[in-house]
Parts: C-alpha cells; structure tokens; sequence
C-alpha cells in the first residue's frame, strides 16, 4: 500500500515496523518553542530543514517527533549516537551511576576513571596506553595541538583542506571550510596541504580507495602503482618543502573526512605522509571522532584501515553515544610532556561520563556493531551505488562500513556541485518520507549517513526506495 504522508510526497517504501510506542507529548505547542527558539538561542545555532524538526523521544535508530510521527535516523546527530537513542544498556549504566556518585572531579580516585582508561586504552595498539578525557571533539583536538607542541618543541602543524577538527579558536586553524572560519586570527602556525580526493581532485582513478564502490573516473595505473597517490604525495611534500619550516609539530588527518562528505583518500597515502612527517621531527594525530568504535566495519579504529599507528588519537562523538565527553589517547612519552606543568579539565573523566563510556563499549561488542556497520554498511554501499549509475545527478557513493558519502552533481563529467535548492528539494523529500540524512562538502553537496550502527537491511531498504523516490520526484520536477 502507499504510505501518504503530510506533504505530496508518497513512497511505495513501507516503513520497516518497531514495537516502541514513544510518550505522549507533554511540553509547549510547536509555535512557542519555535518563538524561544528565535528569541533565546543564539542564531548561529542553525536549523535543519524549511520546518524543523521537534523531536522529543529516540529509541535505537528511529526519532519520534511531537506529533509521533516515526523517522529513521541516518544521521546519528551527527555521527553521535553510535549504539542506538536510549540504548536500554547505556541508559540503565547511567541511571545507576546518577544516583551513585555524579561528580568528584579527576583530584581523586573513583572506580569508574581507572575501570574506563583500562578498557579503552586495551582496545588500542601499544604505545598507545596513556589517557587524557576532555568533553568535546574541539578540546580533544586543541589538547592533541597542545600536546604535539609541547612534546616535539616545533610549532607548526599541517591539516588537509576540507579537514573538520572543531570550532574552537585553537582547533579552528586545523578546521579547512570556509563556512566555518570567521573573520577574526586564527591559525597561527597551521598550514592546509591538498586534499587527495580521489573524485574531485585533480586525480583519481577507480582503483583508488578503500570501499566497496570505487568512483566513476577510470583508472590508468599499472599492477601495484597509483599513479594519484604519487601525485598527492607529491602536493604533500611540496607543502612540507614550501609552508612550513624543516621541522613540524605534526599533521592531523580524519582516517575518513566527515564534514566534507566520507571523502577518502588513495589506500596508501597516509601510510607515506606519516613518513615524511616523522622525517620531520612531527607527530601524525588521527582524528577519529567520526571513524572510531567500529563504524568502518573492517576495523574499529580508521586508522588501522590505513595500516598505521598514529603517534595520537582524539575520540568524541560515539564515544558516548550523545553523552558529552571525548577523549586524547597517546603514548606515555608524549602525555609526560604536558604534565611538566599544571593542565586540568574540571569533568572531563567525571564517574557519570566514565560509567557511560564503559557502557558504550559493552553495548558495541554485545550488539555485534562492528560487524553489522561492515555487513549492512557494505549492502547499503552496493545499494546506493546502483542509484549513482541510473541517475546522472548522482556523482560518487563512497565510504566504508557506516560513514557513507552521496554526492551530487549537475552531470557526471563536468562533476559540478549540484545547486543547493535542488539538493534541498531532495533531502526534505526524504524527510518528508521519514528518512533523516546529513549534509556536507564544501558546497553541501554531498549526503551523508552515518546512522546507529545499530540499523538493518531492512531499514536500508526502507531508506534506499525513498531515496530513490526523491531522486524520482526531482526528475520530474525538473522535466
């Protein structure tokens, strides 16, 4: 049967059934907090969507808003909740701990710090043991900053542009998108080197990357070369050779760009930038807020998708499944450089964020959510891509395990960005239809799914029929 939803969208999709029956709605009527919304919240708190959403209750991978109406979330607050909304593990650790013990700060022991920075660090290859927790992305990037300039005693540090590594004034520098950089210093001592994007770059071919879908471009290379790689490492060295002086702090990179769109690199390419960045003197930090805990399927950290060992790591995001709290991972050597002098984090690594953390790891290993993002990430890719070769707006699916990337053009050849009103259309289609998806790329252009890892085949069918749907519908808008 065809679900009719409000607006004049209708899918032959049927939504796949949950037995979860949310709360009634109890708080104020949507016009009033939209009002606060517009009177009390700073405006640089953008909205999704021509009608945002009022969501008031989640269980695993679906939303429910204030009318009730269901939504399959592909977008995981942004690539947050990793082990599903209320997860019935994470929510009971955290009751019990509340009404145990919330805060006493890291100047003393409690059992949760010491349990947590066991378990995680044993989920980590030697030398990297020694644990600093914070409460957000940013601080972890601004301390990992911190850390490679105090250790190596060098102060530049070089990021990809398109690189995503927090807001914050310090972590700004490291950030590579022109939306997000305001008008004021910043990035002293940060130098940008190109982005060996395999699909927009100027090189790329379809041997490239690590993902079931490689892309469209085809592929010159002999058995055992990449010709783009050895051209991007070539960009990378020019950078080295040019911007920066002959010893560095260090270079960040994410295992898998997430704001840009899943955007990935040559399979070997970080594994000789790290070369040459040690040549150096630096230290190489994985970024893995959007990549960790098991979301690439093949592995649970992205860095070992790239055969390396990073000198740091920095977590957040579905570290706690939506609980703010984030973490610095590095070698003994390295953290003792910051302990010279005093360096302290009021809750970072409070019992509460502790029990939650510890929680969070259970529930992946339990639930089986490494191999599920690697068995329903790698159907879904497949899926998708059988899209991208029937529809000519489709430019390149990509990505591994679930940190999927969509993206779209006006053709296939020029691979011009599709225009944001006609990429708008379609994502509020798929909303419309009861499928929440994120953007990103430099001009919002690419569709990105990263949902609970905790999704099914079926649900990726529900959600791929809707797509298709939109895709559709904006076929025969625009004939």
């Amino acid at each position: 049967r065809q679900q009719k939803w409000k607006s004049s969208v209708s899918t032959q999709a049927k939504m796949p059934p949950c037995d979860f029956v949310p709360e009634k709605y109890k708080s104020y009527p949507y016009e009033r907090m939209q009002k606060i919304r517009e009177q009390n919240i700073s405006p640089s708190l953008r909205m999704y969507y021509k009608k945002p959403l009022l969501l008031h209750q989640g269980h695993m991978q679906w939303l429910f808003d204030y009318k009730g109406q269901r939504y399959l979330d592909l977008f995981a607050g942004i690539v947050t909740v990793s082990v599903g909304h209320c997860h019935p593990k994470v929510t009971m650790a955290a009751q019990k701990q509340l009404a145990r013990l919330w805060h006493t700060t890291n100047i003393y022991m409690h059992p949760s710090i010491q349990e947590y920075a066991e378990k995680l660090t044993s989920l980590l290859p030697e030398p990297l043991k020694v644990v600093y927790l914070t409460n957000s992305g940013s601080e972890a990037n601004d301390l990992a900053m911190f850390m490679a300039r105090l250790y190596t005693r060098n102060f530049d540090i070089i990021s990809f542009r398109g690189g995503y590594h927090g807001g914050s004034p310090y972590a700004l520098g490291l950030t590579s998108i022109g939306p997000y950089k305001h008008g004021v210093a910043n990035g002293f001592g940060c130098s940008t080197t190109m982005l060996p994007d395999v699909f927009r770059g100027p090189w790329g071919g379809s041997h490239c990357r690590d993902s079931p879908v490689q892309t469209i471009r085809k592929c010159s290379c002999s058995e055992g070369v990449c010709h783009a790689n050895d051209q991007y490492i070539e960009q990378f060295k020019d950078t080295l050779n040019t911007s920066v002086p002959k010893t560095i702090a260090g270079f960040i990179a994410e295992p898998i760009q997430g704001v840009n769109g899943a955007v990935q690199y040559p399979r070997i390419f970080l594994k000789e930038a790290y070369r040459l960045v040690r040549e150096r003197g630096g230290l190489c930090i994985s970024d893995e807020v959007q990549t960790g805990f098991g979301r690439t399927g093949s592995h649970f950290w992205g860095f070992q998708t790239h055969d390396v060992i990073p000198d740091i790591v920095t977590l957040a995001k579905g570290i706690g499944n939506g609980f703010p709290m984030a973490a610095v991972v590095t070698t003994k050597e390295i953290a003792s450089s910051l302990a010279q002098n005093l360096h302290f984090n009021t809750f970072g690594g409070n019992p509460l964020a502790c029990v939650v953390g510890a929680a969070v790891l259970d529930a992946i290993e339990e639930d089986g959510l490494q191999k599920n993002s690697e068995v329903v990430g790698t159907y879904m890719l497949l899926e998708l891509a059988k899209l991208r070769d029937k529809f000519e707006i489709v430019g390149d699916v990509r990505g591994k395990g679930l940190m999927i990337g969509v993206e779209m053009v006006t053709d296939k050849d020029s691979r011009h960005p599709l225009p944001a009103e006609e990429i708008n259309q379609i994502w509020e289609d798929c909303k419309d239809m009861g499928v929440l998806i994120g953007r990103g790329g430099l001009y919002s252009q690419t569709f990105r799914i990263k949902p609970p890892m905790c999704i099914t085949k079926n649900d990726v069918d529900f959600a791929v029929e809707v797509f298709h749907s939109a895709l559709q519908r904006h076929m025969e808008r625009a004939a």
